[in-house]
């Protein structure tokens, strides 16, 4: 585990220098942020009582702490391993003495940890404490209301990490398949942005859809983070939502693991 750990500590430490890109990322997504939440009051303003699943404060809420958690959600695969397949340089992953997937899966989760701690840290400043502070309450975001959401939230928060570089992993395998990761890349992010809630919290998607839009995994990238977050499931249902992403994660694992093993046998090196 020691060289695993150092693998995740050194790449976290690499992506975590960037702070330009960074504070470019907050801002953009301060701008995204804004025109959803202006587009969700239009929304409540004409709904009515036709959305009784979601207050339009916890909808703000929701659209902060996505925002914030944007780099989260694993819309393309590892640049790095992107271009160790385009370069053959993956051949020096396949020659260390120690599990490829898990090398793999480390460097891949300090990837995405990094570039998410720094954002979530400045929306937060920005949208819990600056908006307030300007007389903007009504479109801050609230803090959750009881510790135990804080605790479920934290749980559900670290089970979404391992989640995202599990579908990150997948990508990842894909791009070896295929020698680039351009395809599988701009396959995955639609389907990333719809279905993690992303676009729109999925409470406020038909009702006809909700317990197979629950049930996929995607949702525990962000959605089932929020309900916790919200305490929109406490108790014996919160304990299930965060089995549910446990869930995914071991079965997005094994089947990486799988897929994998499958790729690196037939991968073939070219070049000098």
């Amino acid at each position: 585990m020691q060289a695993y750990r150092a693998l995740f500590v050194s790449r976290f430490l690499q992506v975590l220098q960037y702070r330009a890109a960074a504070l470019a990322g907050f801002g953009t997504q301060c701008w995204w942020g804004g025109i959803k939440v202006m587009v969700l009051a239009a929304f409540f303003g004409q709904a009515g009582h036709a959305a009784p699943t979601m207050t339009l404060a916890q909808a703000i809420t929701y659209t902060w702490v996505a925002q914030g958690l944007l780099a989260l959600l694993p819309w393309s695969g590892d640049p790095e391993v992107a271009l160790a397949v385009r370069t053959g340089a993956v051949a020096y992953d396949r020659l260390r003495p120690i599990d490829a997937y898990a090398l793999w899966f480390a460097r891949s989760a300090g990837w995405i940890a990094a570039r998410v701690l720094p954002r979530v840290a400045l929306m937060a400043a920005f949208a819990a404490v600056l908006l307030p502070l300007a007389g903007l309450q009504a479109w801050a975001w609230q803090l959750p209301a009881t510790p135990a959401a804080v605790l479920a939230f934290a749980l559900s928060a670290l089970l979404a990490l391992v989640l995202s570089t599990a579908l990150v992993m997948l990508l990842n395998i894909a791009a070896a398949a295929a020698l680039d990761a351009r395809g599988i890349n701009a396959f995955a992010v639609p389907l990333v942005i719809l279905l993690s809630g992303n676009l729109v919290p999925l409470a406020l998607l038909p009702d006809g859809w909700q317990q197979a839009l629950l049930l996929q995994p995607l949702a525990g990238l962000l959605d089932i983070p929020m309900r916790l977050y919200m305490a929109q499931a406490t108790g014996a249902q919160a304990a299930a939502l965060l089995g549910l992403q446990l869930f995914w994660a071991v079965a997005l694992v094994a089947l990486g693991r799988l897929l994998m093993a499958r790729t690196l046998r037939r991968l073939e090196i070219q070049g000098g």
